[in-house]
This record gives C-alpha cells, structure tokens and sequence, in this order.
C-alpha cells in the first residue's frame, strides 16, 4: 500500500489484506536499517486472523521515499502524524529494537494513541558499538554485514528452519541495502543518543515484552531491566534466537503476540 504523506510517497504493509475500520489496529515498528520486512511473518499471519495491520517504512527506507529522520522523538512524531492521516484513533504498538524506543516515545507523548505495547528485542537504552557506527558511515556494506552476523542466533547463520530454503543472513543484507545509504548511520546515531529510562515508568497501559536469550546486540539482561521499569509489564523469553527474533522464531512469537493481544 503506498500512499502520500508529508509531501513523500510512503509505503505500508498490510499483511496481504485490507485493513478495515472493525478490525483491532496493530502497528509494526522496525529496528535500525530494517523495512516492514522485518515483521513479515507476523503481518501476514495477523491480518489474516482478521486484525488490521500497519508496517510503515520510515523515510529512506525500502520502498519510502525522503530523507531519514534523526532522532526517536522525531520517528515518534512522524507515526503519530501517520496515524492521523489513516484515521487510526488509537492501535496496539508493536516495536523491535530502535521500534522500541519508538513505540515507548511514542506512548509517553501520545498516549491516547496506544492501546497496548509488544516491545521485542528491546531496551531503553541501546548503546552503539563505536566502530559499527563508524563503519555505517564510511563502508556502508561492512557495516551491514557486521549486523547481520552480529543480529543473528546459531540458528540464524544457517539456512530458515521456518522458512526452507531461505538465508537469514542473505535476507538481512538485502534488506538493509533496499535503504537509502544515509538511513543505518541515522538509525544508529538516533539509538546511540536516546534514553527511555526517565519516562518508561510513567507508562500506564499493558505491556509485553518478547527478549531473545541469545541477543547479542541487545542483551536480554537490558531487556529484564526494561520490563522492570516499566509498570506491569511482563516479559517472555524465548531460547535459541539471536536479535532477530521475528525472522528467526516466527512462531513462537506469533504466539505470544495473539494471546497477549487477545
């Protein structure tokens, strides 16, 4: 689905069906240098239980057209003003990793918006490796191959048991380089300078978060930390997946996104 907003073409996924005004909204927040691909095992498969779904990509990234945003709160903004423009009065957030801090911005600021928090592979904060982010500026492929290797489990590095045939890695690389070459390096800027600690505790609303125990790039004991700061949250772990969890273990995090959202 593409539409025009802000002056630039932006594209949502909507799982393969037709998001209808009676259907329960779930917007699908990626990380640093990912698209609506990223969660294109839990779209297809929520829309057709009948939810309505939403996977934007932000500016410079995938199929969006424009410049990428440079800070959390500004990504924050801009989904809200999307939401408007859809006429979504308020939908279940879904974050993985840079959607984290996204979608906890974005409840702060705008909580009339969020109705509940999946927060998957996440922290509150999500410090950078400094030559990572030196590298997503001056050798745009090695920074995306240190990513890919880095953002992935044992079983990651080889070929999909959930999906025969395919390479996770292969698909990481691709893509992150579907983006716009300045997107990753403001990604990882925007993680890099960001703090969710102050405000995550003033949350007051139902949260769940989905840690993967073998995260390399987010480890899970942040991720602990990160659901006991905020009020009431509960977290689930999941074992033998790396940071990439919605690729790597599909199913068990389907799971727990339906019955949490049930």
């Amino acid at each position: 689905m593409k539409l025009k907003f802000n002056d630039h073409l932006t594209y949502l996924s909507t799982g393969g069906k037709n998001p209808s005004s009676k259907g329960q909204a779930l917007i699908f927040l990626p990380g640093s240098g990912q698209t609506h691909l990223t969660f294109v095992l839990q779209t297809r498969f929520l829309a057709f239980e009948g939810y309505s779904i939403y996977a934007p990509d932000f500016p410079g990234h995938g199929y969006s057209h424009g410049e990428p945003l440079e800070t959390i709160e500004e990504m924050a903004d801009w989904v809200a003003q999307l939401m408007n423009h859809l006429k979504i009065q308020s939908a279940v957030l879904v974050g993985h990793s840079q959607g984290c801090l996204v979608t906890i911005t974005l409840a702060h600021k705008y909580p009339e918006l969020a109705q509940k928090l999946i927060l998957i592979a996440g922290a509150l904060q999500i410090r950078v490796n400094d030559y990572l982010l030196e590298k997503s500026e001056s050798a745009l492929s090695d920074a995306i191959s240190m990513m890919t290797e880095w953002g992935h489990g044992k079983n990651g590095h080889f070929f999909s048991p959930s999906q025969p045939g395919h390479s996770l890695l292969g698909i990481g690389r691709e893509l992150m380089m579907s983006n716009t070459p300045k997107a990753l390096n403001a990604d990882l800027r925007a993680c890099n300078l960001f703090d969710a600690t102050n405000f995550a505790s003033e949350l007051d609303l139902p949260v769940l978060c989905i840690l993967a125990k073998s995260d390399k790039m987010t480890p899970i004991n942040l991720g602990i930390k990160m659901a006991h700061t905020i009020k009431d949250a509960k977290f689930v772990e999941i074992a033998k997946s790396g940071h990439m969890i919605p690729l790597e273990k599909p199913d068990e995090v389907n799971l727990e996104i339906l019955n949490f959202i049930k």
